[in-house]
């Protein structure tokens, strides 16, 4: 037994001494990058390219590297790895990049940035999310609006859906009425110079997510569902979120300087204390900054009459500038104007040229 098991070993002996080699001998294995733009970063500040035989990767291609596959080694190419991914993630962030997509240089003015920076902690949706948050914020304030409305409750709807919840909508109606009602939305939901001398200054902003019309709504919504979009992809949905409060608050602020300047001395409606809500400067902002990023671009007027973005802009400007003069629209020209002027500022800055 004892010369059996001598000679097994033996014979295994080369079969271990193979392995062993084996084992000295680095294994590596082909690895992705964490993305695209990490692999962009690097090349970036990689230093200058080799020879033609291995030549550096292109800033446009998924970086590739060499990794051991032992422990020590995978566990330090996983600590790179996320310093990469956080470098990238820096890279991509919700404020103005130094050279945005488009080809515009931000400045490093308060203006977009700064104040309202502590924002970044709950802005970071993806564009479209962003989009549909503004969107639905204006739709809960109509909500509110119908609801303070007598006659919501009597609808046949209403009475309908009553009927089929055993009365507990009507009571939820009772209850809600109890504290909105017309007079809570006019203080609270509308521009006005009454208002603002109350000092209920939130109106400045409230009353851009403010429609009691649902065909208001419906044209705002999709104007910024279109124009929003883009922006928000191109700049992140933080800047979109800062462009839409500044659009807002500069157009109720244009609002209330022509009810001070321009408006009849009179109450009523034109007068110096006429009430206004809409998101239409704010949309107004992003119209009008996405048409001075892309002048050449073409738009589709009511969907269907094609025109270069720069003669839209141009109409959009004028017919809110002869609204302003003749005064007494049922349009605010004023708030319009507000908003068109945020977007001249921000594309200013871009350019550098403030």
């Amino acid at each position: 037994m004892a010369v059996m098991l001598r000679w097994f070993l033996q014979q295994l002996q080369p079969v271990l001494a193979h392995q062993a080699a084996v084992r000295r001998t680095p294994h590596y294995r082909l690895l992705h990058s964490p993305s695209p733009l990490t692999a962009a970063s690097a090349s970036a500040s990689a230093s200058p390219p080799a020879p033609a035989a291995s030549p550096s990767p292109s800033p446009n291609l998924l970086s590739r590297s060499l990794l051991p596959t032992s422990a020590g080694a995978f566990v330090e190419a996983a600590r790179t790895a996320a310093a990469r991914a956080a470098r990238s993630f820096e890279l991509s962030s919700l404020q103005l990049s130094r050279t945005t997509s488009a080809g515009f240089t931000s400045s490093s003015s308060t203006l977009l940035h700064g104040v309202a920076a502590p924002w970044a902690h709950w802005t970071t949706t993806p564009a479209d999310d962003m989009v549909l948050m503004l969107a639905g914020a204006n739709v809960a304030v109509y909500g509110l609006w119908r609801m303070a409305d007598p006659k919501f409750a009597f609808s046949p709807s209403v009475i309908w859906l009553d009927m089929y919840t055993g009365g507990r909508l009507h009571a939820l109606l009772t209850s809600a009425l109890s504290h909105v009602d017309q007079r809570f939305m006019v203080n609270h939901f509308m521009i006005s110079l009454d208002n603002f001398k109350s000092l209920r200054w939130h109106t400045l902003l409230t009353s851009a997510f403010s429609h009691k019309d649902a065909d208001h709504l419906f044209r705002n919504m999709i104007d910024f569902y279109f124009f929003g979009s883009s922006i928000a992809r191109l700049f992140g949905p933080g800047f979109l979120l800062q462009l839409y409060v500044q659009g807002a608050v500069l157009g109720s602020a244009f609002f209330l300087a022509e009810m001070v300047f321009l408006a009849p001395r009179k109450e009523g409606f034109g007068g110096w204390n006429t009430q206004a809500l809409g998101a239409s400067a704010a949309v107004n902002a992003t119209i009008l900054l996405y048409i001075f990023l892309y002048p050449t671009n073409i738009l589709y007027l009511h969907f269907f009459i094609p025109l270069p973005a720069a003669l839209v802009g141009a109409g959009l400007i004028g017919v809110d500038l002869w609204r302003v003069k003749k005064g007494q629209s049922r349009v605010s020209g004023s708030a319009h104007l507000g908003g068109a002027f945020v977007a001249a500022l921000v594309f200013a800055e871009m350019k550098g040229w403030i």
